[in-house]
């Protein structure tokens, strides 16, 4: 081990009281504050990340007045006054999503349009799918072309329930149908 002269450095008074604020314990509970101030900007940063996937996509909805709502691409509403005629197109593909918690209700839907004429609904053809873990009060048949509005009336005719909305939402097919609570499946 190497010795090191001594210096005036290394004499230190034994009246002087002072020692470093670093040699002295450490208070209990300073771990929690540095944790909960983590925590807090956590946070923050989140409802931040949030509200900017918010503004920028507008597909994100969290329900507080803060936030943007949604744009009418990303949350359809129902047309009230259809203006086209109603007319059955059974070569049209159509999709049809169960917005209930009831099991097989897109597939009992599909075959009961099928059965009515509506080829485009057929397995084969169009898509049958759960749309919702959680149940969608209202049945809205959604068009994305304006063209397909009587091919749309014609569904509700058929389905006996629901309404028509013209939305870009569900651009991969022309027709697209959410099951709601409203919609019951016909005996037979």
């Amino acid at each position: 081990m190497a010795t090191y002269q001594k210096d005036r450095f290394d004499s230190v008074p034994d009246d002087l009281l002072r020692t470093g604020a670093h040699r002295g314990p450490a208070k209990k509970g300073r771990g929690w504050i540095a944790f909960a101030w983590a925590v807090l900007a956590t946070v923050v940063l989140v409802a931040a990340g949030l509200f900017g996937l918010s503004v920028v996509s507008g597909r994100l909805h969290l329900g507080l007045p803060f936030f943007a709502a949604p744009t009418a691409s990303a949350s359809p509403t129902p047309s009230a006054s259809p203006t086209a005629e109603a007319k059955l197109n059974p070569t049209i593909p159509i999709t049809i999503l169960n917005g209930t918690t009831t099991t097989g209700l897109a597939n009992g839907a599909g075959n009961n349009l099928v059965a009515q004429g509506w080829g485009g609904a057929s397995s084969s053809i169009g898509t049958r799918a759960s749309a919702s873990t959680t149940d969608v009060k209202k049945t809205v048949v959604y068009y994305s072309d304006p063209a397909n509005e009587g091919a749309a009336r014609a569904l509700v005719l058929s389905l006996k329930v629901g309404t028509i909305s013209l939305s870009s939402a569900f651009t991969a097919s022309p027709l697209t149908i959410v099951l709601g609570t409203d919609y019951v499946l016909p005996a037979g």
